[in-house]
């Protein structure tokens, strides 16, 4: 092989390998803008169940194929569970005034609600569009309390660019020729955030497609769900007459 040819191959493996390279990017949604009603006082938000594809370290996205794809190039700041759960119950605090806090629960004061949120799609599509959608729970454990079971489906409007295939554009798989490509993960990013802070307003409001059911009885404590009931108590004994005698 040619020095000249050897020294490129190097210039093209360090090039491949400079961390620089890679981009980092947060899950941050912005503080909301609107301000409601605290409905919720003092609240636990479970771990976020997300996709496997939305759970992993890298940014993804839906080609023309219909595949999710992603790049080790593009990846979460943070491991995206974590990430969401945490910002989203800021966000939920931030525009209700409630206390809404990612568990495990610190305080000593038990919270008054738990909230549950179970994404089915969190996805930059191939139509341009991000989509998040699910079903998120609130549970009341007081009797007499009521618990919301609802959906959400939450889309916002990605941007599209042009790009030469064979560029680091999302949407370039090779070919040649200039190709529409969904715009980049920085927008992608953005459009997540922006998706997050509306399922805070919906979760905050307690809106969306769904239904209510009371409490019927209060949630038994998991240290006495195993122990026996309690055996009823003896009748008290008659207490003994007392009788007076009249004062001469």
């Amino acid at each position: 092989m040619r020095p000249a040819l050897i020294l490129a191959c190097l210039a093209a493996l360090a090039a491949c390998s400079n961390p620089e390279k890679t981009g980092r990017y947060l899950i941050d949604p912005p503080t909301p803008a609107a301000r409601v009603a605290n409905n919720l006082g003092t609240a636990e938000l479970r771990d976020v169940s997300l996709p496997e594809y939305a759970s992993a370290g890298e940014v993804s996205w839906q080609t023309a194929d219909g595949a999710v794809r992603s790049n080790p190039r593009n990846l979460w700041a943070d491991k995206p569970q974590r990430a969401f759960t945490l910002t989203l119950a800021r966000a939920i605090s931030d525009m209700s005034g409630a206390t809404v806090i990612a568990e495990p629960w610190p305080l000593a004061e038990p919270p008054r609600r738990r909230i549950e949120v179970r994404v089915e799609k969190a996805l930059a599509q191939l139509d341009g569009v991000y989509r998040l959608q699910g079903r998120y729970y609130v549970s009341n454990d007081s009797a007499g309390g009521t618990n919301h079971a609802r959906s959400f489906d939450i889309a916002v409007p990605l941007p599209v660019a042009e790009r030469r295939a064979g560029s680091l554009g999302l949407g370039s798989l090779g070919g040649g020729g200039a190709t529409k490509s969904l715009t980049s993960p920085a927008a992608i990013a953005a459009a997540q955030n922006a998706a997050i802070s509306q399922l805070a307003e919906q979760i905050a409001v307690l809106g969306g497609p769904g239904g209510t059911v009371k409490t019927s009885a209060p949630r038994v404590d998991p240290i006495f769900a195993g122990l026996p009931p309690l055996e009823p108590l003896p009748p008290l004994e008659p207490l003994p007459e007392i009788s007076f005698e009249p004062a001469s």
